[in-house]
């Protein structure tokens, strides 16, 4: 068998995982081990952050849209429901800003087109 020697090859693993781990505090960011550790789990926690986001950012949405329609003595439910019975088709995402930076808007939607 011949001998391989792997000086360059582990040099350049190594040291693209100390790259990733660059800030993590002490041992974390000198350590080859603890520093791969430490990579394999941030890319795990942001592999799961991702799609928690979407989650989160819904959830903001319609505490938002909520709110405004509140105000218009509506609730969340029935709202989307006359939205989607008279074809108006904005996502969830566009009514919250829409009732956060124009709320005349927002009203003018709810009495004009929803009125049924």
């Amino acid at each position: 068998m011949v001998r391989v020697k792997r000086g360059n090859v582990a040099r350049k693993r190594r040291k693209k995982t100390l790259q990733l781990a660059k800030g993590y505090r002490g041992a974390h960011s000198r350590l080859f081990r603890v520093a791969n550790q430490q990579v394999m789990k941030a890319l795990r926690y942001s592999y799961v952050g991702r799609k928690q986001k979407k989650r989160t950012f819904r959830k903001l949405w319609i505490a938002r849209i909520n709110a405004a329609s509140k105000l218009n003595n509506l609730s969340y439910n029935s709202l989307i429901h006359s939205l989607k019975k008279s074809n108006i088709n904005l996502n969830r995402k566009m009514l919250s800003q829409i009732s956060i930076l124009d709320s005349q808007t927002f009203n003018i939607l709810i009495t004009k087109h929803l009125v049924s």
